[in-house]
């Protein structure tokens, strides 16, 4: 596809403290776009900002999860930089858990980020990304087609965003915006490694193929994002073997299902999400991405300031 060129554009990212949101801000800045970081740890986006220079740069502190934090943030983007052509909604978390379990806000809790988080990140952009008939990507996973145990909620969440993609492509399309999802395997990010670290996940992890648990760099995701950007593709993913899993989806859950509790594994890693068998440190605005107590002291500053920028 035709190179949709990104210079000077203006591009508000979601959940860009860390991992693919950062790597994928700082590849679109060297593209010649200007960025709007928002997210939830403030020293991380001010960094992140400097480094990319305070005169294509601003950051926003924002829970996805409230709706006036979010319309404010896209508010005083539009203010700084004088419109809006992309947002990418990226935030997301996952939370270590069983249905029978977790606690009910827990559940809850990664719903509100990673789905209807996108959801308000995208009806606040809208209007402002339609007027300059630019593009939308929503961050989903492999997740949103293949839907494993201890991943209830996540998996809910990401197909969600899929269909919500879906359907938004087709009514943006005769203002010639465009749509795009975005579908990962595992990236080796923060939310990832502390996930794999767990027992409950060495545990399941034994009925994955090995290509399946080899996490990608961070940087081959940011780049796929910065593709789908450039291209204002419908769909892009990462690894390339995700393409694949996609098409097959009919095929693949029952049979990935049926293998699962063969195995055995199962029990044994629901078990383990007790927290009353294993305690599970992790942060609750961040999710297993952050121990609680620990690397969250900048989420906690976050919610005691102001917005910045």
């Amino acid at each position: 596809m035709a190179d949709w060129n990104v210079e000077g554009k203006v591009v508000l990212i979601t959940g860009a403290a860390r991992g693919i949101g950062a790597a994928a801000a700082e590849r679109l800045s060297a593209r010649g776009a200007k960025l709007s970081l928002v997210g939830l740890e403030p020293a991380r986006l001010r960094a992140l900002a400097e480094r990319l220079g305070s005169d294509r740069a601003a950051w926003f502190e924002a829970d996805v999860t409230d709706s006036d934090a979010v319309q404010r943030a896209v508010a005083t983007t539009v203010e700084r930089f004088g419109g809006l052509d992309v947002v990418v909604a990226n935030a997301g978390i996952h939370l270590i858990g069983a249905v029978q379990t977790a606690p009910l806000e827990q559940l809850e809790r990664e719903l509100e980020v990673n789905l209807f988080g996108a959801v308000r990140t995208v009806k606040a952009a809208l209007p402002h990304v339609v007027e300059r008939r630019g593009y939308v990507l929503v961050v989903a996973s492999l997740a949103a087609a293949a839907h494993a145990p201890l991943m209830s909620a996540y998996a809910a969440s990401k197909a969600g965003v899929e269909a919500f993609t879906n359907c938004l492509r087709q009514e943006l399309a005769p203002t010639g915006t465009r749509v795009g999802c975005a579908y990962f395997g595992f990236i080796d990010t923060d939310l990832v490694r502390r996930s794999f670290e767990h027992p409950s996940t060495k545990v399941a992890e034994r009925a994955m193929p090995d290509f399946l648990r080899r996490p990608l760099p961070v940087d081959a995701a940011a780049a796929t994002i910065e593709r789908a950007v450039r291209e204002r593709r419908a769909r892009v993913w990462a690894p390339r073997w995700v393409g694949a899993m996609l098409a097959l989806r009919g095929i693949l859950q029952p049979l990935s299902e049926r293998l699962a509790v063969r195995r055995g594994h199962v029990a044994e890693a629901v078990r383990l999400t007790d927290p009353r068998v294993v305690a599970t440190a992790q942060d609750p605005r961040l999710g297993i991405a952050v121990p609680a107590g620990g690397d969250s002291a900048d989420a906690q500053t976050a919610e005691r300031s102001g917005q910045a920028s």
